[in-house]
């Protein structure tokens, strides 16, 4: 009998370890263990940090658990096409006053991209990956499904969510009917030395460092002062650059107010740091861009009852979905929203499906009514 040939992400961590041992397991897959070189070789061999993920160290863990499961192990170069599609990705949100999601970019680009193909050219049919999610065939409407994980705490279904139906005809993910604590269990019954490693929680070229630290050295924009205003306008105060301020912030502001101030927005054009109340804060509503549809497409003018998830740990919330003319979703929630967050995902579920999702857009843009702050000394509050 002639088996599928599949390629199986491997990054050295106890996930995709026991994804692959699954698949080895299961007797119908001949399975190639890839590790991907995403960072340039000077990073590589720095010293691994507690909680980032890719390093040298990693690439030897996956290689280790290949030699074990009996499977060929090959490192793949994709840093080139990691710089371009997530870290200048990355960077260049920032500098456009959004907040991104490097995970989400390095799924739909590089493990489901780039890996991908180079899977076809070792003549492997489908990709694997240790996601905590679960992909099904439709077959009433022929299509294929992305659902979400059985273990709530960790199911990756929102990173997922940019995957074309060509994608995920193609996707194995053997963990998505298991719970964490059952996947370590398993690798401790395989003896895989992954069994106990520390998953990895940072983005990961970050290295354990901060977002501001790796920003720094690769923008000026973002360290430029300018004023701190609220949303008609009104001087409040100054920065010394947008570079550590995200929306929803609270804390290190540097203005007294007799109320709690809230970063709303982020003005990078303008150098503004916009502030307001935590109502101001609180969204009904936001626009959705650059949606790709799971199910097929709704027509333009109609609506849809979901339950939408607007950050990657965020509850679940339900929404009323109305398609604009232009592609966009017109995203009404059924209660107000805190930190709507532009440059994030909005990733829509019916039920245990995701049926589609897209970027949130600026949502304070109508907000900001002055075209210049007034000055600080007939604004700032006693």
């Amino acid at each position: 009998m002639t088996r599928t040939r599949i390629v199986v992400a491997m990054s050295g961590g106890v996930d995709s370890s026991v994804a692959a041992a699954l698949l080895v397991e299961a007797g119908d897959y001949e399975v190639i263990g890839i590790t991907m070189q995403l960072w340039p070789k000077a990073w590589c061999n720095l010293p691994p940090t507690p909680k980032s993920c890719c390093s040298l160290r990693d690439a030897e863990d996956a290689r280790a658990v290949a030699a074990r499961l009996g499977i060929p192990f090959y490192v793949l170069d994709l840093v080139e096409d990691f710089q371009h599609h997530v870290i200048d990705y990355f960077t260049r949100s920032y500098e456009e006053g959004l907040t991104p999601n490097p995970c989400i970019a390095c799924n739909d680009h590089i493990k489901f991209g780039a890996l991908m193909r180079q899977g076809e050219l070792l003549g492997a049919s489908k990709v694997a990956t240790g996601h905590y999610a679960r992909v099904a065939h439709e077959a009433a409407s022929d299509r294929y499904l992305l659902q979400r994980g059985v273990d709530e705490a960790k199911d990756q279904s929102y990173v997922l969510f940019g995957l074309t139906q060509a994608q995920l005809a193609r996707t194995l993910l053997p963990l998505g009917t298991y719970t964490k604590a059952q996947v370590r269990l398993l690798a401790h019954e395989r003896g895989l030395l992954t069994a106990e490693k520390a998953e990895s929680q940072d983005i990961c070229f970050l290295r354990g460092g901060s977002k501001d630290d790796f920003l720094a050295p690769r923008t000026t924009h973002l360290k430029e002062p300018g004023p701190i205003v609220d949303t008609h306008g009104r001087v409040l105060g100054h920065h010394a650059g947008l570079l550590g301020f995200t929306v929803g912030q609270r804390h290190g502001l540097g203005i007294a107010a007799a109320h709690p101030l809230y970063v709303l927005a982020l003005d990078v054009a303008r150098h503004w740091l916009i502030v307001g109340t935590r109502e101001e804060l609180s969204q009904p509503t936001c626009r959705v861009e650059r949606v790709n549809w799971l199910i097929a497409p709704p027509p333009t003018g109609t609506s849809l009852e979901v339950r939408v998830r607007i950050r990657a740990h965020h509850p679940l919330t339900p929404a009323t979905l109305v398609m604009e003319a232009d592609g966009a979703v017109r995203t009404h929630f059924h209660e107000p929203q805190t930190a709507v967050t532009p440059g994030q995902a909005a990733v829509f579920y019916d039920g245990e499906t995701v049926v589609g999702g897209g970027w949130i857009t600026k949502p304070h843009a109508d907000v900001i009514t002055a075209q210049a702050p007034t000055p600080a000394s007939a604004s700032c509050p006693a």
